[in-house]
């Protein structure tokens, strides 16, 4: 009987020992646990400004690469978590930062003081050169942005390049051309359509690479420095981040990656040592990730505000002429494509209601195919994809697409007036012996523009909003003047408030005046 329960507790502690080394085999271990819960390290940047910053692979595109990328990797390593990378709008990354789309953006994003102040700033890690990109018959005349007095000069919008054409354009008559991307200044550099491009040095070599056509100066207009951002909100991952760079300044690996991408020369390497050597040297803690204090992670001190309304108040002053050219280019590009609209237009009803089978055909083939695009796409094709045909200025681009966008749908107003006038009125015109002419020009086309007037007056308030658009070939009117002032201020409700204010004080009268013509056109 004592074996057979002895057995019998065998047993049972070796079924109880099997099922607990079991359920520990099953678990996962206790010191793995931080590691797999941690986040991942959201970072925001833009693959549309390539190599080399961040591209997509063209071995897999659904990945992106870059030194911007493998810096993030690094970040987020450093901290034990995964990068995970978020394509934002180059434009937008410090609003997603700031919304907290992203927990850090980066993709050349540069240090500024306006940065500073809204949000919290990395370390810098790379140092960049301003350089002019000139024609090489230009090499020798075109040396510095003084020599350039009332020539065009192209740069992205709301960077340093753009701050020191602003000063140049005070100081010598430069004349800045903003562009959305990095791409289209040097093409328009090569069709003649500017006379130098003022941009970042790595910028600038990867597109004589990819262009040509064009020489890079070696003399630097300026200098500045890569950061990443987080929202102010967010300072202790900002600080821990920087410990992280800092190591990885002191143990090469940010030397390395430069390399890689073509990107490290001297100047790099004695940026990277003035970096260390600012940050007391080498040491153990930096290598292994210690903590950074906010004095030596914040390199430039963020600059002291005088009173929100005060500074608020100097930015609108500031800003407010250049809205105000803005609103005047916006009427002057909307009226003059309203009028090539009108008259194309008509001369397309006409065609259509009058013309021979073949002509109507073509014009309701013209009048689909641009019902049915975008018309920001037609704006690319006409002023960048027919460069190799015509070259036409940024303004008559501007104004030849709206209006031959808007003639396709004002042709359709003026053709269903035409057919609207009663069969009975035209028969009766016949009878009394009127010419084709005499009909359309005294009974038809009065009554059909007293159709059209109102859905006309709704067209040209769209043509007016859509003349926003027209910035992505380089037309600087009032929104994108309100997108550099929302930038800057680090706002959009005042800017797009006034904004608001600018498009309703131009629409408004053109509406009332519509309605007062047709009120006395009624009778």
């Amino acid at each position: 009987m004592a074996d057979g329960r002895e057995r019998s507790r065998g047993s049972l502690a070796a079924r109880i020992a099997t099922v607990a080394l079991l359920a520990a085999c099953a678990a996962p271990p206790a010191a793995e646990s931080p590691v797999t819960a941690a986040p991942p390290l959201r970072w925001g940047g833009d693959a549309e400004g390539g190599a080399p910053f961040v591209e997509a692979d063209p071995a897999n595109p659904t990945q992106v690469r870059g030194f911007d990328v493998e810096i993030a990797e690094a970040m987020a390593k450093g901290l034990g978590r995964q990068a995970q990378f978020t394509q934002v709008a180059w434009g937008a990354i410090e609003a997603s930062v700031a919304r907290g789309d992203v927990d850090v953006g980066m993709s050349g994003l540069e240090d500024r003081p306006a940065l500073r102040a809204r949000f919290a700033v990395s370390l810098p890690y790379f140092a960049f050169r301003e350089v002019l990109a000139v024609r090489p018959a230009d090499r020798a005349r075109f040396t510095t942005l003084a020599s350039l007095a009332g020539r065009r000069v192209g740069t992205l919008g709301n960077t340093l390049a753009y701050t020191l054409l602003l000063e140049a354009q005070r100081q010598h008559g430069v004349v800045p051309v903003s562009y959305d991307d990095d791409v289209h200044p040097y093409t328009d550099l090569v069709d003649g359509r500017l006379d130098a491009v003022l941009l970042d040095h790595v910028i600038a070599e990867r597109a004589v690479r990819r262009t040509g056509g064009f020489v890079v100066l070696p003399d630097a207009v300026g200098t500045g420095r890569y950061v990443a951002v987080f929202a102010a909100r967010d300072r202790a991952l900002r600080d821990s981040v920087d410990a992280v760079l800092r190591a990885r300044m002191t143990d090469g690996t940010l030397a390395d990656i430069y390399t890689r991408w073509g990107v490290m020369d001297s100047a790099q390497g004695a940026f990277l040592r003035a970096m260390v050597d600012s940050l007391g040297g080498t040491t153990a803690g930096a290598a292994a990730g210690a903590s950074v204090s906010p004095a030596a992670s914040t390199p430039a001190a963020s600059p002291a505000h005088s009173g929100s309304a005060r500074g608020a108040t100097d930015a609108l002053r500031a800003y407010l002429p250049a809205l105000l050219r803005g609103a005047l280019l916006t009427l002057a590009v909307s009226v003059a494509a309203m009028l090539l609209a009108v008259l194309l237009g008509s001369a397309i009803a006409a065609g259509r209601v009058y013309g021979a089978p073949p002509l109507r055909g073509a014009l309701t083939l013209y009048v689909e195919v641009v019902r049915g695009t975008p018309v920001l796409l037609q704006l690319f094709v006409l002023y960048y994809g027919l460069s190799g045909v015509v070259r036409l200025p940024a303004l008559a681009a501007a104004i030849l697409g709206l209006g031959l966008n808007y003639a396709a749908y004002e042709s359709e107003i003026y053709r269903s007036s035409l057919l609207a006038i009663p069969r009975a009125q035209l028969e009766a015109a016949r009878t009394l012996g009127l010419s084709e002419w005499q009909l359309f020009r005294l009974v038809r086309a009065p009554q059909a523009f007293r159709l059209a007037l109102a859905p006309m007056t709704n067209d040209f308030v769209a043509l007016l909003k859509d003349s926003s658009l027209v910035s992505v070939i380089t037309v600087v009117e009032l929104t994108k003047q309100t997108a550099i002032y929302a930038t800057n201020v680090g706002s959009w409700l005042v800017p797009g408030l006034l904004c608001a204010a600018l498009y309703l004080a131009l629409s408004l009268p053109l509406a009332r005046m519509a309605r007062r013509l047709e009120g006395r056109w009624s009778h």
